[in-house]
């Protein structure tokens, strides 16, 4: 495993945190207090701030600029030229650094190409959000959301493939890839066995 690589046309500031087997592309800035797990993949022109935590296998598409106050937890996919905001309500005349708002992504969530994702919410763990949504509140763990403002249309495995459930009921799948059970409560997803 290579320790990590950084393309000659990025720039890493002194203090970056980057965690080993991790691979920065052309054109990207990863600021001074970032902190950037293992095997993570930082495509072109992609911009890191200073308060970002990235876990492990992160993938950061294309154009896409994770900005302070956003978490990603393990194996987070950022499609290409997806978008975090960090102010509900920016003004260009106004100083508004000390209201940035937290956004948590959870492991294995999927943020779909031209995706946006408003501050100050929850992408639950291995949610699919659709390209071209527009997220405005939390998004159940699992769920499968589309549209602007983003509704939940379904539930996704943790393979990547859409559940025959309904979105509310009591019910058990199997996913057909792994084998995995999962059972729906209510309004709530899980996993049973693997």
């Amino acid at each position: 495993m290579i320790e990590r690589h950084i393309h000659s046309s990025a720039i890493v500031d002194e203090g970056a945190q980057l965690g080993k087997g991790t691979r920065v592309w052309h054109f990207t800035h990863v600021c001074a207090g970032a902190r950037i797990g293992k095997d993570c993949s930082l495509g072109q022109n992609v911009f890191i701030g200073n308060d970002v935590v990235i876990g492990d296998r992160c993938k950061i598409q294309n154009n896409v600029s994770v900005y302070d106050n956003v978490r990603l937890e393990d194996g987070v996919f950022c499609g290409p030229s997806m978008v975090f905001t960090n102010v509900y309500n920016p003004r260009s005349f106004i100083e508004r650094k000390k209201q940035y708002l937290t956004t948590l992504v959870k492991k294995g969530a999927t943020l779909g190409a031209n995706s946006t994702i408003v501050c100050g919410n929850q992408i639950g763990e291995y949610a699919f959000v659709g390209a071209g949504c527009v997220v405005t509140q939390d998004v159940p763990a699992y769920a499968l959301v589309v549209g602007v403002p983003a509704k939940q249309i379904g539930w996704m495995s943790e393979y990547g493939e859409q559940l025959d459930l309904p979105l509310t009921g009591h019910q058990r799948v199997v996913c057909p890839h792994t084998g995995t059970i999962y059972q729906l409560d209510g309004s709530t997803l899980g996993v049973i066995s693997e």
